[in-house]
């Protein structure tokens, strides 16, 4: 197997620190990413999957612990440092699609490309392959109103990727779907997985989904724990 693309080691996150509230989220977390690889995270609402996928992804700091990305650690990096890495390596999806609703599918789909210095001619190419990728590159020209539940997290998978990141970060990425769409949802992210060697942690509730997945992890009293 190849070497990690994310490492986390013993990643601890505290709330409220030394107050009588405090709240004590990840006690230790322990968890590795290889690229090509799909991992599903599970845990009741409330137990800090969304904590854990925001300091993978540089949006938040551990308490303690270490992240490491392509094997160099990250979390003490400067702010400008970590933006840098997590808008070259990192992309997030969200139950929410989140998408600009004044722009079409492909330029969602273009403008962080060209936020991180792509010309205008690579990042619509680049966009409509995407979209090709997932099924729906007749939509591009479409705005997100006119699209359904499914093309909209289709395309919000397609702007997670537009940088072509290494890590694909996704928090509930069918949770707001019905079963079927769910289905062709997450039938899209893994083609794209597979075709790109992208490592993928999605938390998620769905466990028939999760068993698609090529392992499953939990957490558990702040610790990851083989489901």
């Amino acid at each position: 197997m190849s070497d990690p693309i994310l490492e986390l080691s013993r990643i601890e996150k505290v709330y409220n620190r030394g107050e009588p509230g405090e709240i004590r989220v990840l006690r230790g977390v322990d968890l590795t990413l290889h690229p090509g690889e799909a991992v599903a995270l599970v845990a009741p609402s409330g137990a800090g999957k969304s904590t854990l996928l925001h300091i993978a992804g540089l949006l938040d700091l551990p308490d303690a612990g270490e992240v490491r990305i392509g094997g160099d650690t990250v979390q003490d990096q400067s702010d400008r440092r970590r933006t840098a890495i997590r808008r070259a390596d990192v992309g997030f999806v969200y139950q929410f699609h989140h998408l600009l609703p004044e722009f079409s599918a492909e330029e969602n789909i273009v403008l962080p490309q060209l936020a991180n210095g792509a010309g205008q001619g690579a990042a619509r190419t680049r966009a409509r392959s995407l979209l090709e990728t997932v099924g729906i590159a007749e939509r591009a020209g479409h705005r997100p109103a006119a699209l359904s539940g499914g093309e909209q997290q289709r395309v919000a998978f397609c702007r997670a990727l537009a940088n072509a990141p290494r890590i694909l970060l996704a928090d509930e990425p069918t949770g707001n779907l019905d079963p079927e769409t769910s289905d062709r949802v997450f039938a899209a992210l893994m083609d794209l997985v597979r075709q790109t060697g992208l490592a993928a942690l999605v938390a998620t509730h769905n466990m028939e989904l999760a068993a698609r997945m090529d392992r499953t992890v939990r957490l558990d009293g702040g610790l990851v724990v083989p489901a």
